[in-house]
Order: structure tokens, then sequence, then C-alpha cells
């Protein structure tokens, strides 16, 4: 079975971990735990100066996944440009569907995060809580786009920056 994850994912692949975002396998190594041995991938995220062991054979089942496709990521703008849909209920539940959102890992849903609390300057301020999760969702977002259309994250912040704006006029 873990002959099967081996071929999914390779060292150097980008890869999404829905809690942390876009890191990078930089190896595929075995290590004893308590007398069990167990092949894992060893994720750098560069960014957060993290590295994060994943069991080979719980990969698919805590969510990790390969990066999304071209496509995917054009479904993700045309999400941004879409009319923010911000529901009416306590902030207390809205926050913790987006928080659910962002940890999910999939893009359009983090590209709805962002849609949903981005403020243009003429609209009221952000609370500390709301600006929290709309940096957190775009940040993985812009991670993300910048993996995939193989640009810096400078580029990627621009072109998301720039759709918002758009949206907006």
């Amino acid at each position: 079975m873990s002959k099967a994850k081996m071929s999914e994912f390779r060292p150097n692949d980008y890869v999404v971990y829905p809690a942390h975002g876009v890191g990078q396998i930089v190896s595929i190594e075995e290590q004893d735990i308590a007398g069990i041995t167990l092949e894992l991938f060893v994720i750098s995220f560069e960014k957060d100066k993290m590295t994060l062991r994943v069991p080979t054979a719980k990969a698919a089942e805590v969510g990790m996944r390969s990066l999304s496709s071209p496509d995917v990521v054009t479904k993700a703008m045309d999400t941004l440009r879409g009319k923010a849909k911000v529901k009416r209920a306590m902030w207390s539940r809205r926050a913790q569907e987006y928080e659910q959102k962002i940890n999910s890992g999939d893009l359009i849903s983090i590209a709805e995060v962002v849609r949903d609390l981005h403020r243009a300057d003429d609209q009221r301020e952000q609370s500390y809580s709301e600006r929290q999760l709309y940096e957190a969702a775009l940040e993985r977002l812009t991670r993300e786009v910048a993996a995939v259309s193989g640009t810096d994250e400078g580029a990627a912040q621009k072109t998301v920056g720039e759709v918002l704006v758009g949206r907006a006029a």
C-alpha cells in the first residue's frame, strides 16, 4: 500500500497540507517510533520555518494533496471576482465557518473567505479577528497561486490584489 503512495508524492514536490498551506517535500525517510518503523514525508514550510513529518500511509487521510491545477486557480480567481456573500449569522459562527474553510485546504473555499472578508478602502474597518482570518486566507491563497504559476509570492499577491480591486470597480 505504501508503494502506491510513493508514486503520488516525491521529494521536491510542492504539496498542500490543509492546516499549514503549501510546503515542499524535502525527503521521504524511515523512522523507528515506539518500535514500529514508519515511512514519513518530511515537508518543509519555508515561510513558517517549520518542518513537518507525515506518515506516508496517513497523507491522504489528513488531506495532504498536490498543488491545484491551473484550472482550479482560474476558478478561484473567478470566485474572487464574485460578490461577497456575508451571512447574517453571529460573528462567532461565521468566524468558525471561515476557519474551517481555511483549514480545509481547498483553494476555492479559501478564495471564498478572501472574497467575503475583503474590504475596499471606502468600506468600514475590519475587526482584529476579521483581519486575522482575512490575512491567513489571503496568505494561503497567494502561496498556492505562486507555487502553481511558478512565480514568487509578491507577483501572486499583486495578481490577487488586482482581481480584488477590479471587482470593486
